[in-house]
């Protein structure tokens, strides 16, 4: 017992670790986490609606880019792409995997979140598009404004999961090799452990990892409880 409370647990291996921790994994993981987000909604937005829509031309290669970036490994797509597009990562921003980090990461959380959205808006009833027409909406006008905004509302807590997943997946980017600025709170524990042969720091960024998630979890009961009018 003294042994894993020595391993896991020791207090100067975390103290060492906290100041990086907190002044660089933090705000690294959260520019990763955040900038993913937004452009991954956006993209599942349009993945969506391209899913759900009446021409082949749209639907097919929506659901094509879903089973793909679905079916892949998160860490093989982040690979590809991070090794991949490094020569041209090299030519517009210099030695920065963040640019290409982020945008595996958007483009996996797209494919998740399209799907997410793409449940939502078919279940709606047929009755509200039906509806919307009737009164004299145009079919995209209906979609928008009428079934798109109901159907988000049914997968807010699908939707904030992912964003909780996001933030997990975001530790994966150090496969792509990071300079010391630019961290994330897993490589900076993985380092101290490393450094010091101590697992403390990789657990002192665990705890890290739960404050920015179990907030989120929270989020997702509070919904669900307010969605079933509790």
């Amino acid at each position: 017992m003294d042994n894993l409370w020595e391993t896991f647990f020791h207090w100067e291996s975390m103290r060492a670790a906290l100041p990086d921790l907190f002044l660089v994994g933090l705000p690294n993981t959260l520019l990763l986490s955040v900038v993913s987000a937004v452009a991954g909604t956006v993209l599942g937005m349009l993945l969506a609606v391209a899913g759900i829509s009446r021409h082949a031309w749209l639907r097919v290669p929506a659901r094509v880019y879903t089973d793909v970036f679905r079916g892949l490994p998160a860490v093989v797509t982040i690979l590809l792409i991070g090794v991949g597009l490094a020569p041209l990562g090299m030519r517009l921003w210099g030695p920065n995997p963040y640019p290409l980090g982020i945008l595996a990461l958007s483009l996996i959380a797209a494919a998740y979140i399209g799907e997410i959205f793409r449940s939502g808006i078919q279940s709606v009833e047929d009755g509200q598009l039906e509806a919307s027409r009737a009164l004299g909406f145009r079919y995209g006008a209906a979609m928008r404004l009428v079934v798109i905004p109901q159907g988000v509302r049914r997968v807010l807590p699908a939707l904030v999961n992912q964003f909780i997943a996001l933030i997990k997946e975001s530790s994966l980017v150090y496969f792509l090799g990071l300079l010391a600025s630019q961290r994330d709170l897993f490589r900076i524990g993985q380092d101290a452990a490393a450094n010091t042969g101590n697992e403390s720091a990789l657990v002192l960024a665990g705890v890290f990892y739960l404050a920015l998630t179990v907030p989120l979890t929270h989020l997702v009961n509070y919904i669900d409880r307010k969605a079933a009018g509790r």
